[in-house]
């Protein structure tokens, strides 16, 4: 029973394997069109307009790329994230709403409270990583 159970474990993982290599791919994709976007229609910078929109380009790679830079330490990793990839991911993604949407002044403060919110939650477990010692130097 148990050996079957092992088996069954291995094919999911297995499976899982090609999806998220099936999805670092699309990713990449996406992440070559937004460099295509921005060499073609911003880089020229015809007018001062268009500094919102390469912005907003650079901003989508990065978060891209976090995402890609993720799923390889999944993959990599056993099957685990540290959570302190999705929080960076999560500080990224509100600065990019904070720089882009410019919202009203109650919307910008809740959007700051937020990051700091994340930023302090990284400083604790660092923190706590460093109470633990160096042996769980990725758990976080």
């Amino acid at each position: 029973m148990r050996k079957n159970i092992n088996r069954f474990e291995k094919m999911v993982s297995y499976i899982m394997d090609i999806m998220l290599g099936f999805l670092v791919l699309v990713v990449l994709v996406v992440m070559a069109e937004a460099i295509y976007d921005i060499t073609l229609h911003v880089v020229p910078l015809p007018s001062m307009d268009h500094v919102e929109v390469l912005i907003e380009e650079i901003a989508t790679l990065f978060i891209l790329l976090e995402i890609v830079l993720m799923l390889v330490r999944y993959v990599k990793e056993g099957h685990h994230i540290p959570v302190r990839y999705l929080i960076l991911i999560s500080i990224t993604a509100i600065l990019r709403e904070l720089l882009l949407e410019h919202g009203g002044g109650l919307e910008t403060v809740f959007l700051s409270i937020s990051i700091l919110v994340l930023v302090f939650v990284l400083f604790v477990l660092e923190k706590l990583k460093a109470f633990h010692g160096r042996d769980s130097v990725d758990d976080f």
